[in-house]
């Protein structure tokens, strides 16, 4: 039985290549521990740049072909991804290693150290990036297990999703979507919002609420009504000046107003104090307003955290810019639900008189519990002169029911008066949309889950 960290050292992960997996691998490689994994992806003679990198940091990777797995290893760690029926499931079973999700693994780390867990159905890879920024500008030596990788880390020939950190301190991301949220007890806990998205609103509360109980200290969003009503202290809680929804005795601690964008650059005020931000959108200040408010809670004055945010590089995919050519920016971003995806296009909007935002919805059952509400949010962000392109959606194989396509929504979207063009196949997108471009505009690409969306980026880039 797997109770803590002490009790392995040479940990096994099948399919190390996923986002969650390796930088979990990355981090116990970084703690001292021997660490080493499979993945499908991985191909003999094949390059794989996430094989390379994990290499790099002294992780050894192997095919997923049952023949690197054995007793050796004294644990054996999967994904909610990682079916019982591949053979180093039934190996690992057969040689008695202990098997353990990904998600009580990184339970496991996290009462290790002094965390600090971000919730919320959006903004979380963000949010922890920018805290770790400010964290580690601050001198706190910390550690983050991340979602995406944070650029500064890349230009450093890193994956960037994971960092050990020699301090006490470590930023996690407590993901709601697969129920894990609820195995972790941290020593802070955030809830930047919550919108429907990978279940129904009554039982990402419960999830929440669970986590809440779970958390020694807790902060809230009080900007957004649901997340409002989680509120542990008001006092710790952070809001958008003007929009408080939780009426209270209690003055809330930390706030921000004065939004601005100006091209590519955003500034506010925190309590305050002046912020400047070379990022998109006012959701960046709200992610921003968060991290700052658990730095200063931890002992990090906001002029220190202003600052480092000043410095702060962005993420892996989140309002990425490739660049401008032809009078067209490129933007690509890893929106994926509704709310993302209004808010990737209203960050757009202050930057080009037209956008054209063009998405991939990922996965069927996903894309129909989501119809309504894609329609109704793109409906109301586009404004007149903008427009929403969709090709297929992503399909990752496995038993789904194919009983709606993104063409769906793009008849329900034109049906509302709005802009909307259906190109099934992708790769027939710049050609199709060429004549819609014009000299002061955007082309927004976002989607999910989906590996190759890099590679189409600068596919896209290219053709422009």
């Amino acid at each position: 039985m797997i109770r803590s960290l002490q009790d392995f050292s040479t940990p096994y992960f099948i399919g190390i290549a996923g986002t969650g997996m390796s930088a979990l691998a990355q981090y116990l490689q970084g703690i001292g521990m021997q660490v080493a994994g499979s993945d499908r992806q991985f191909v003999k003679g094949a390059h794989n740049e996430v094989q390379a990198k994990l290499m790099q940091e002294g992780i050894h990777c192997f095919e997923q072909d049952g023949t690197a797995l054995t007793a050796a290893f004294d644990v054996v760690v999967v994904s909610t991804a990682i079916e019982d029926t591949i053979i180093e499931v039934q190996q690992a079973k057969q040689l008695g290693i202990p098997i353990i999700h990904r998600a009580a693994l990184l339970s496991l780390i996290a009462s290790s150290k002094k965390t600090i867990a971000i919730a919320g159905t959006s903004g979380k890879s963000t949010t922890s990036a920018m805290l770790f920024e400010i964290l580690d500008r601050a001198g706190y030596q910390p550690g983050i297990i991340s979602g995406a990788g944070l650029v500064r880390i890349i230009e450093e020939g890193k994956i960037g999703n994971a960092v050990a950190g020699k301090g006490e301190w470590l930023v996690i991301e407590a993901d709601e979507s697969d129920g894990s949220i609820v195995q972790y007890h941290p020593y802070m806990g955030v809830l930047l919002n919550v919108d429907k998205d990978h279940d129904e609103i009554e039982t990402l509360l419960s999830l929440f609420t669970t986590f809440r109980s779970h958390c020694a200290h807790f902060l809230v969003n009080r900007t957004h009504p649901l997340a409002a009503t989680l509120s542990a202290n008001a006092a710790k809680d952070f809001v958008v000046r003007g929009t408080q929804t939780i009426e209270t005795n209690e003055e809330v601690g930390y706030s921000a107003e004065a939004f601005d964008q100006a091209g590519m650059t955003i500034s506010f005020l925190v309590n305050d104090q002046p912020v400047h931000l070379q990022q998109l959108g006012q959701h960046n200040m709200e992610n921003a307003l968060a991290a700052m408010a658990v730095a200063h809670q931890i002992g990090v004055p906001l002029a220190v955290a202003a600052a480092a945010l000043a410095g702060y590089k962005g993420i892996y995919r989140r309002h990425q810019v490739w660049g401008q050519k032809r009078g067209v920016w490129l933007i690509d971003d890893y929106a994926h639900n509704p709310v993302k995806c209004a808010a990737a296009i209203r960050a757009c909007q202050p930057v080009a008189s037209k956008v054209i935002a063009w998405f991939q919805p990922h996965g069927f059952k996903p894309t129909r519990f989501l119809r309504n509400d894609f329609v109704n949010e793109f409906t109301a962000v586009l404004r007149k002169q903008d427009e929403i392109w969709m090709s297929e959606i992503y399909y990752a194989g496995g038993a789904a029911v194919k009983d709606i396509s993104a063409g769906d929504l793009i008849n329900d979207l034109e049906k509302r008066g709005v802009a909307a063009f259906f190109v099934a196949d992708r790769n027939e997108l710049i050609k199709t949309l060429r004549a819609h471009l014009a000299d002061d505009c955007v082309l927004l690409l976002m989607g999910a889950r989906d590996p190759s969306l890099e590679t189409f980026a600068r596919e896209v880039w290219d053709a422009l």
